[in-house]
């Protein structure tokens, strides 16, 4: 059984990624993949996703080159959920920022 047949997609045919550095383990950003972005993920090794707001499938970095170089995928153990391990060409979030996890940390608790 290959990986996209172990996913459990959401009733909108999605799945969570969430993507980490290789190297640093640094949360880069978290996006949505259908079946058809992960199997592009996986063969070309480009991170792929689908884009709930326009409805279609983007390439992370098509036109900012920020490209990410797909490293591993994983599942996690209800297979509900993946892991994308890349190593990433310039900034990962939209806003320039190496992360979409840089802001400023604020103690919820």
């Amino acid at each position: 059984m290959n990986l996209a047949e172990r996913i459990k997609f959401n009733d909108d045919g999605l799945v969570c990624a969430v993507v980490v550095d290789h190297e640093s383990n640094d949360v880069l950003m978290v996006a949505w993949m259908n079946a058809e972005a992960l199997e592009l993920t996986l063969t070309t090794r480009r991170g792929t996703y689908f884009s709930r707001s326009r409805g279609k499938l983007w390439v992370k970095g098509e036109t900012s080159g920020h490209v990410q170089h797909v490293q591993e995928v994983r599942h996690d153990c209800d297979a509900d959920t993946l892991l994308v391990r890349v190593i990433q060409e310039g900034p990962a979030c939209h806003t320039g920022t190496r992360s979409c996890f840089d802001t400023e940390a604020r103690r919820l608790l």
